[in-house]
């Protein structure tokens, strides 16, 4: 187990950092915006496949079965020459 010590230490150097100035590339930039759109398209992919495909089929299910009985009705209806 790591000593409270080096919490300390690793505490205190995230404090008292300096700024740095990089550059990034051209290369990297694009790299990193493709990911972040990725990622993006991803989230809104599971959205859609583990919330709105159950919901959207829960919600057919009810038309369904409406739709189902209204048929059987009047097929009844047909079957007594109404």
């Amino acid at each position: 187990m790591k000593s409270p010590i080096s919490y300390v230490v690793l505490l205190l150097s995230l404090l008292l950092s300096n700024l740095s100035y990089a550059y990034i590339g051209p290369g990297a930039g694009i790299t990193t915006i493709g990911a972040a759109v990725a990622f993006v398209v991803v989230l809104i992919l599971l959205f859609v496949g583990f919330l709105w495909y159950p919901i959207k089929k829960i919600m057919n299910k009810g038309k369904d079965d409406s739709a189902k009985a209204q048929a059987d009705e009047k097929d009844s209806d047909e079957a007594r020459g109404l």
